[in-house]
């Protein structure tokens, strides 16, 4: 008897339940932990986009006070470091495997998807410029 009750450690039943319990928190947190990738990627997408609108609207502010008429920039000085954005265009985080780029959207409708999918697509009749990614609903953006 004296043998029993020294004896310390878990048994089968309670190992089982804390298997069972650890199983319920990972099937709870991975799908949580799987969806913040993707909302990461699209603040990334926002984020981008807003320094590309913000960035062309201040070159079409600036042509208005330097020369008196406003123009909206050309693909080529939206592509141009240093022109329109200080830096590199930043790149779409929805299609790293195609090289960022900026394609001449003129005459294309705001969403329009043009080629291979990747980079930014630009007006540089209306300004406007979106994500040249097909499935996201960058259209609300």
């Amino acid at each position: 008897m004296y043998a029993l009750k020294n004896q310390k450690g878990f048994t089968l039943i309670e190992l089982v339940i804390i298997i069972v319990i650890l199983g319920i928190l990972a099937a709870v947190a991975i799908p949580k932990y799987q969806d913040l990738s993707g909302e990461a990627r699209e603040a990334a997408a926002r984020s981008s986009l807003g320094s590309l609108r913000s960035g062309i609207t201040i070159f079409y502010a600036n042509q208005a006070v330097k020369t008196g008429s406003a123009v909206w920039p050309s693909v080529a000085e939206v592509r141009t470091s240093g022109t329109v954005m200080a830096q590199a265009v930043p790149s779409n985080p929805f299609q790293t495997a195609v090289p960022d780029s900026v394609l001449d959207g003129t005459g294309q409708i705001k969403g329009t998807v043009m080629g291979a999918a990747g980079g930014w697509v630009y007006n540089p009749t209306t300004g406007e410029i979106w994500m040249n990614s097909d499935g996201h609903s960058e259209n609300e953006w």
